[in-house]
């Protein structure tokens, strides 16, 4: 059956006069004018031009302005033009009214170098990112302004949020930074996925997201504003879908004048300490692109394209400091195969199609097997003709007959035809090279591994400023400076109080808020207890020893990070809420309205005993190990080399490490995921934050832990590998011509290649015929051909990239060997010149 076919490109007069109103403001452009960018149903237009667009999340406080070159430039080598990132208020207004656009935080030499690069930007403005970050974004000083709810018709909220807003436009046109100014940034996003909340808001919501998107058109930039996973997004304002699959979950644009846009295609998924390892194939996400274009989607953003890390404070409740590792660049900036290069193959096969995506017409033609289908997009007067043959069936695979040609559809599949004959690339085949990380102990680990201590004081009752009756709220005592809140109080106990059994001690109970605890009675540490991300309160009970006379309770109530999503943030709560003593021979002993002492912080926080400058504030000793509440520091060289550098802390419990006085965020490897492994043990040190020699390492450890064991580490992607069948569709090589005829499409290829300056050093694997297993696990099979081997390194040793011949007769293979599946499996091996390194673990 074929569906009537729509006109796709076709705008009314009405939604022309809106647009204008967007480029009302055009201002010269650089060396020329500029039209800024309009859009219709189609898609974006830009200075007059539509095109396709594909980009992926970088946020550049994730990252260090030293790394930003390097991400920026291998996110466009893997086939993005757009670079899209959030503005986070609490890193630019920490303290109202006093603003930060400087070193780390100066977004506008990120946009600079986006533009350098020959790139588009998107700016998610918001002020409300969510982006599990601490407190969605917004600067803790915003909770207490008088009378305010956040993201709703309040107006101290919207003084403050316009303000903020109007700052970051006013910053981006003083350096003419929007597309309208000869710039690159082609949309701005206001709020974030208010759907998520709306409910909670009612008919104030609804007032105060036709407000957020008028005021946002109201700054005329010049090009267009968008809000995701917003079906009321006013006037022009484009609502946009966030997702796993928008290609089937997005029903259509609120307005029949707005593109269909995904600002946000879920690399993998974003992990809390305690979670599992996730991950999300280079097979299923291809295929949700390629299936969004076939439905009409011009823009399409990876989210995260490079996740990055959580430094210091920055990460929301529980959130993990790697984050999106499994991204197409991840944590290090280095390329995820085979995400990366699967990714970059469909980019360049949409690209063959862009005429006829931009300017045909659609239809669809389905076939006799459930889930099987044609989408086609046609413009004869252009000679324009792209195919999508889909197979959303996950179970069944099959062939279909499309303008005469048998067509084989793998299960959950889509292959594109750009000129609707040639496959060029199909979503499960997968061509690119494979990689495994790989993680390389540092001589500089053992040189001069001396560690001195420090304790930090647990204060007591007498010791404490600030008192009350009962236990104050965590979030309003802190305010955001510290994770930590000393909780403290006394009382006197008879011996006839004490139990007289020597099997029967008391208990202590904490009724706690979250987020984690540690108790000491006495002086000594009692036990330890934490929520998680799901249920952030819990219980904590422990037997305790208690005497005759003054017994003293502290407890250090914690934080990991403040919350990011959901309605009334500003009202959250956290920290101690009751506490009692169980088992005494008087009965229960309540001490919740005792009488509490509370201070904020860790002295060595406030002395500054993490940096160069505060290090000899206080006396240091020769290390202990599982000391709590324990400051440990070294100093260590460099790891030599150019590779990335980590920390691997599974000799630690939970803390923080800083480096040269910068923090690399918190740890946390005793919190153990379902599989009883730590959520992440592994923990990026950015190199610009290191000197050749005599760098810096303080590490706060709150429970137990073994600084000595802490091994310092280089990071590599330098086992590189291919599995690649004859059967698989060769790679589109060339862009399409005037005739709109597809240019060579080559018999598949086995590619290989080392990245900087590193060649194949050798082959650990090579065969010909059905070898099976993963990267660094491949098994020959039972038509194995024997000379595969030295066919590769005849090929491929020496060499800085080798493409190897996908046929039976280049590696003697039998073609009628029973079984045989003419795949090619090759792991290599790269290295600097002849010195192939050993590697200690693969992660």
């Amino acid at each position: 059956m074929v569906v009537s076919p729509e006109t796709i490109a076709r705008s009314s007069i009405r939604t022309l006069f809106l647009l204008t109103l967007l480029v009302s403001d055009v201002a010269g452009r650089r060396g020329g004018t500029s039209q800024g960018v309009t859009y219709d149903r189609r898609s974006l237009i830009i200075n007059g031009r539509r095109e396709l667009l594909f980009s992926g999340s970088v946020h550049y406080p994730r990252s260090t302005p030293e790394m930003w070159p390097e991400i920026i430039a291998s996110a466009k080598h893997g086939g993005l033009n757009v670079i899209q990132t959030y503005v986070f208020w609490n890193l630019h207004e920490p303290v109202q009214g006093q603003y930060n656009f400087q070193g780390k935080y100066d977004v506008v030499r990120f946009i600079k170098l986006i533009e350098k690069k020959g790139m588009y930007a998107t700016l998610r403005i918001g002020p409300y990112i969510e982006a599990e970050w601490n407190y969605g974004g917004f600067p803790y000083w915003l909770k207490e302004v008088q009378n305010i709810s956040f993201r709703t018709d309040n107006p101290p909220f919207k003084y403050h949020m316009k303000r903020f807003v109007e700052k970051v436009v006013s910053l981006m046109k003083d350096e003419k930074l929007f597309a309208s100014q000869g710039g690159p940034i082609i949309l701005s996003q206001v709020e974030n996925e208010y759907n998520n909340v709306a409910h909670a808001y009612k008919d104030a919501g609804l007032r105060y997201v036709r407000w957020a998107g008028n005021m946002a058109v109201e700054l005329k930039t010049g090009v267009p504003w968008v809000m995701c996973k917003e079906k009321s997004a006013p006037g022009p304002v484009i609502n946009a879908c966030n997702g796993r699959n928008c290609g089937d979950t997005f029903e259509v644009p609120n307005n029949s004048t707005k593109p269909f846009l995904w600002t946000e295609n879920w690399t993998a998924q974003y992990r809390v300490f305690g979670d599992p390892p996730s991950q999300r194939s280079a097979e299923d996400l291809a295929y949700s692109v390629a299936r969004f274009f076939s439905k009409n989607g011009t823009l399409v953003n990876y989210y995260m394209y490079h996740g990055g890390t959580n430094f210091g404070r920055s990460g929301s409740s529980f959130a993990m400091t790697r984050y999106y590792d499994e991204a197409p660049l991840d944590e290090f900036g280095l390329h995820k195969e085979p995400k990366y290069g699967h990714l970059s193959d469909l980019h360049h096969a949409l690209r063959l199609c862009s005429k006829a995506l931009l300017w045909g017409v659609s239809s669809v033609q389905t076939f006799d097997i459930d889930g099987f289908e044609a989408t086609v997009y046609e413009n004869p007067g252009m000679k324009a003709c792209a195919a999508f043959l889909s197979n959303s069936n996950r179970k069944i695979e099959g062939t279909v007959n499309f303008k005469g040609t048998d067509y084989y559809l793998p299960r959950r599949s889509i292959s594109i035809l750009p000129d609707c004959k040639t496959v060029a690339f199909n979503t499960q085949k997968v061509i690119s090279q494979h990689n495994a990380r790989t993680f390389h102990v540092a001589k500089e680990t053992s040189m001069n591994n001396q560690w001195q201590m420090h304790k930090d004081h647990i204060p007591r009752f007498r010791d404490t400023r600030v008192r009350s009756r009962s236990t104050l709220e965590l979030f309003n005592m802190t305010k955001d400076t510290s994770d930590y809140l000393w909780y403290t109080t006394s009382f006197r106990l008879e011996d006839d109080d004490l139990p007289r059994r020597h099997d029967i001690r008391p208990v202590l109970l904490v009724s706690n808020l979250g987020h984690a605890m540690h108790a000491f009675v006495n002086g000594r540490h009692a036990g330890s207890g934490h929520g998680t991300n799901i249920e952030k309160s819990f219980v904590f009970h422990q037997p305790i020893a208690l005497g005759a006379g003054i017994n003293h309770v502290t407890i250090l109530c914690m934080t990991i990070g403040l919350p990011n999503s959901g309605s009334y943030l500003e009202h959250r709560i956290a920290g101690v809420h009751t506490v009692v003593i169980q088992g005494l021979n008087t009965g229960t002993l309540d001490l919740s309205q005792n009488g509490w002492g509370h201070q904020v912080g860790l002295v060595g926080e406030k002395l500054g005993i993490f940096n160069e400058k505060g290090v000899n504030n206080v006396n240091w000793t020769q290390a202990q190990n599982d000391m709590p509440i324990t400051w440990y520091k070294r100093y260590f060289d460099a790891p030599s080399g150019n590779d990335p550098v980590a920390l691997d802390l599974t000799s630690m419990s939970k803390g923080m490490v800083w480096i040269n006085g910068e923090s690399i965020g918190r740890y946390w490897v005793s919190y153990l995921n379902p599989l009883q492994k730590p959520s992440q043990s592994v923990y990026h040190v950015p190199r610009s934050l290191l000197k050749p020699k005599d760098n810096l390492m303080v590490v706060f450890e709150e429970h137990r832990g073994k600084p000595e064991g802490i091994v310092m580490m280089t990071v590599k992607r330098d086992n590189i590998c291919t599995f690649v069948s004859e059967l698989f569709p060769g790679q589109a090589s060339s862009s399409l011509r005037e005739s709109s005829k597809l240019g060579t499409v080559e018999h598949p290829e086995a590619r290989l290649k080392c990245t900087g300056k590193k060649v194949i050093h050798s082959i650990a694997f090579a065969s010909f015929g059905n070898p099976e297993g993963l990267c660094g696990n491949y098994s020959r099979g039972s038509c194995h051909a024997p000379q595969t081997k030295a066919v590769v390194e005849k090929a491929c040793l020496g060499k800085k990239s080798c493409a190897l011949s996908m046929s039976y007769e280049a590696y003697g293979a039998d073609i009628n060997c029973v079984g045989t599946t003419g795949t090619l499996a090759v792991h290599a091996k790269c290295a600097l010149g002849s010195a192939l390194q050993v590697t200690s673990a693969i992660g």
